[in-house]
């Protein structure tokens, strides 16, 4: 009887690691690189070029139509058919420091300790662009009721006739403890102001606010949320008016635009005591409320 050829199992080589590591390098046997002969190499290669060639190609395509429906000049959606909708919020400075970003407490200790330092260089940092020289431009003009600005034409916001007690040469009142907030109306393109009517002043409106309701304002107001607050704020004043006139709005984007402000200047508040303010804006489509924070801003002032 033929012996039958029989083969048998072939233990591996035994390698040290650095032989493995050379023969996975280069493999002359089979002579493949890395694991691969030089056509599996080429044929990846081909693949992935096509692969990266073919995502940029789709997303370079997609820049361009978004490049081409975007408009520079004015949002896509606008007002109720935007997510920020038709009612603007308001907004305060000095803003607190940084490290505090999320904090709303304007807290300081007046008097020659000049630890009010920042709550006054913040504002004056804010008014720079208001100051001097800095409005400038073909498009700025000096607005009245009387003429209609083009739409193009923005309205200069005249430092000059805010009261002395909301300046820097004064500290904004801060050294002395009796400190000037700015309040601001957040920009909304092409949101327009729309009066009440004298019939229809909300319930919730300040019964002296209601006496000399103008049309033409947008008006402010800054008030103690709860009994004690009132108490404590002491009396308040306005600068350079209560009101913010209509002829600034609206807002398109036009270059040189500034935001027109209030001041309000807290004139004798408690000193040490916690207080909670709510500054409103009142107008017939500024919608108010205290949870979602709308038509109003919430800050805190504590007097040291």
């Amino acid at each position: 009887m033929a012996e039958k050829n029989i083969e048998y199992f072939k233990s591996p080589e035994d390698k040290t690691k650095w032989e493995s590591f050379r023969e996975f390098i280069w493999n002359p046997r089979t002579r493949q690189f890395c694991g691969r002969t030089g056509s599996s190499w080429a044929k990846i290669t081909i693949f992935y070029i096509i692969y990266y060639a073919c995502l940029v190609a789709f997303w370079t395509v997609m820049l361009m139509i978004f490049y081409v429906t975007v408009d520079y000049h004015q949002p896509k959606w606008k007002l109720d058919s935007s997510r920020i909708g038709n009612s603007p919020g308001v907004g305060f400075r000095p803003s607190p420091p940084e490290k505090n970003v999320d904090s709303t407490l304007i807290w300081f200790r007046h008097g020659s300790s000049n630890q009010w330092e920042y709550w006054v260089n913040s504002l004056n940092e804010f008014l720079e662009e208001y100051q001097g020289g800095q409005q400038h431009g073909e498009h700025l003009t000096t607005c009245t009721f009387e003429e209609t600005r083009k739409p193009d034409e923005v309205c200069h916001f005249n430092l000059d006739l805010i009261n002395n007690n909301c300046s820097y040469s004064r500290k904004f009142g801060y050294d002395v403890g009796r400190p000037c907030v700015l309040i601001k109306i957040n920009r909304i393109y092409n949101w327009i102001p729309e009066p009440y009517d004298n019939e229809s002043l909300p319930d919730s409106m300040p019964e002296y606010l209601r006496k000399k309701y103008d049309p033409r304002y947008v008006y402010i107001t800054c008030e103690g949320e709860n009994p004690a607050d009132k108490e404590n704020i002491g009396p308040v004043s306005y600068y350079p008016s209560q009101g913010i006139p209509n002829y600034y709005f609206p807002f398109t984007n036009q270059p040189g635009y500034l935001s027109p402000f209030v001041f309000v200047h807290f004139r004798d508040p408690t000193s040490g005591v916690l207080m909670n303010i709510e500054c409103k804006a009142w107008a017939a489509n500024i919608k108010h409320d205290r949870k979602e924070r709308l038509g109003s801003i919430h800050f805190e002032l504590l007097v040291d």
